[in-house]
Formats: C-alpha cells, structure tokens, sequence
C-alpha cells in the first residue's frame, strides 16, 4: 500500500489583522471567523452571509451590496468606497487602509478573496 502525504502551510489561506491576530480562514468557496464560525461564502459573484442571505456581489472593477448600490471599486491595487475616496491598498499579500495604515495580512489568499474579506467580513 502507498500513502501519499501532502503538507499544506499552517498560515496558508488565513486572514490576520494589523496586530498579526487570526480573524479568518478562506476554506474554497466558505469564509470563517476566527472561531471557526462560518461567516459567508461566495457562489460565482454573489457573496452571502452565514445564514445564506445575499449580501453583496462584484461585477468586474465593483462591489454592490444587497440592494444593488455601488459600495465601492477595484482599480489595480486601490480600493475606492462609493464616493471615490480610496480606503484600502492590497500590496502583495498586505492590506492598508486609506491612510497607508497596515491593517491586515493575508497568507495564501487569492486577490479576489482578499477584496471580498475586506469589503465584506473585516
């Protein structure tokens, strides 16, 4: 008989605050707290919280919340609120606020699921 082991990073796919503290885990398409609670997921663009309620979507460069409203926008590393002001930067596998602040960091996280994780569940 064979077994074949793979070893996965234990940072890999978490989300960190500013302070390095665990606030989420990306497990494929389910978003979780630091508990370990689920908190959403993503179903293609939509977004949904723990109780499977819609609460958002991304269509290309912007995020809508559930009733439709543009909440904010990508353009390359930026992301802008719906007024246009700028509020966050992903650089790598960082995440600053409007002011250059870090806030977060992200291990093994797609970009895509970085955006949803601060747009929706930080």
């Amino acid at each position: 008989m064979v077994m074949m082991l793979t070893f996965q990073s234990l940072d890999a796919q978490y989300m960190y605050d500013g302070n390095g503290k665990r606030i989420g885990r990306v497990d494929g398409e389910y978003y979780y707290n630091s508990s370990g609670s689920r908190i959403g997921r993503v179903d293609g663009e939509y977004i949904y919280n723990a109780s499977g309620s819609r609460i958002g979507r991304i269509d290309g460069d912007y995020i809508y919340n559930s009733s439709g409203s543009r909440i904010g926008r990508i353009d390359g590393d930026y992301l802008y609120n719906s007024s246009g002001s700028r509020i966050g930067r992903i650089d790598g596998d960082y995440i600053y606020d409007g002011s250059g602040k870090r806030i977060g960091r992200a291990d093994g996280l797609r970009r895509m699921q970085i955006i949803l994780f601060f747009y929706f569940f930080m």
